[in-house]
């Protein structure tokens, strides 16, 4: 995340379907100029190979792109059997290859079957993550190879897709196969390419790899930024997704003009009466309102109180 003076202050969530060959951060800032925005980040990168569904969020929008983070995603992909490579998909280069066994229908699908559910997954060397403070790809490009922990992960869905053609690639012959996994947060879909390749008897890589959902939000609803350059200003804002909408799974409180006044002074208030919250609350996190404006998220304590615990400023852009 970054800022910029010179820019405006745009509040709001785009989908964009990201393109092949371009990084997120890159994505991210095609889309950022468009809107001269102030502040952007995105939740959750697309690696260059990989296309569709990046939320990017703007302005006061950055204050929930960690808690996105959290969401389940959808994927389709390709995963070449018989061939391995040092970044687990198409753009790295090979280091291994093995014949492909003969496998049946049935055997596939029973080795698909092992996958879902709750499982161990060890994190590639090509990812974000951090080992003393340097990403693991950064020491993977030094040709530095760092023991890494296995990590709890679900995959609620792995279905077969049969004569289909994702991205262009028709599947040919029993060395591809066309996946949809529908899987928790933290799962990395080269990995489990080359897991599943391994039970297979072989090696594989990711050949094509498509976001289809993230959380609530759909691919059906993204953009592509062609799309976005056409827009006009007014269309361009119009498309914005409100702050407020990755939030909606959380009760709701309209506070009145006394209470909004407190929380914005960063006192906690007593829950207001029935009849302005929305949902059932006990504890833990609730959004605020005051006249239908997102004001932030408050936490209900044990004494029946609601405290400040992010507030929300919507200015204008």
């Amino acid at each position: 995340m970054s800022k910029r003076k010179s820019g405006r202050n745009v509040h709001g969530i785009i989908l964009l379907d990201k393109r092949l060959g371009v990084s997120s951060n890159k994505a991210l800032q095609e889309v950022r100029r468009l809107f001269n925005a102030n502040k952007a980040g995105h939740t959750g990168s697309l690696d260059p190979l990989a296309t569709g569904l990046l939320p990017l969020c703007f302005g006061e929008a950055t204050k929930v792109s960690s808690l996105m983070l959290d969401d389940n995603k959808r994927y389709r992909v390709v995963v070449q059997l018989g061939v391995m490579t040092d970044t687990g998909d198409a753009e790295g280069e090979v280091i291994l290859t093995k014949p492909v066994p003969d496998y049946s229908m049935a055997s596939l699908k029973t080795c698909l079957q092992q996958f879902i559910g709750e499982i161990d997954q060890v994190p590639p060397m090509y990812s974000a993550l951090k080992h003393n403070g340097k990403k693991l790809y950064e020491l993977a490009r030094e040709g530095i190879t760092i023991e890494r922990e296995a990590r709890h992960i679900t995959i609620f869905e792995l279905n077969l897709l049969e004569g289909v053609q994702l991205e262009g690639v028709t599947l040919s012959g029993p060395d591809q196969l066309a996946l949809e996994v529908h899987c928790s947060k933290g799962t990395y879909i080269r990995s489990l390419a080359e897991d599943i390749a391994h039970a297979l008897g072989t090696c594989g890589t990711v050949k094509v790899l498509r976001r289809l959902e993230a959380g609530q939000f759909s691919i059906e609803q993204a953009k592509t930024i062609e799309q976005l350059t056409a827009m006009d200003e007014q269309a361009l804002f119009a498309s914005l997704i409100a702050v407020d909408k990755p939030l909606e799974f959380l009760p709701s409180a309209q506070l009145s003009e006394a209470e909004a006044a407190s929380i914005n002074y960063g006192q906690a208030i007593n829950c207001p009466g029935s009849s302005n919250i929305n949902g059932i609350i006990s504890q833990g996190a609730i959004r605020m309102y005051h006249a239908d404006v997102f004001l932030g998220l408050g936490e209900m304590g044990l004494d029946g109180k609601i405290a400040p615990k992010k507030l929300f400023n919507m200015t204008n852009h």
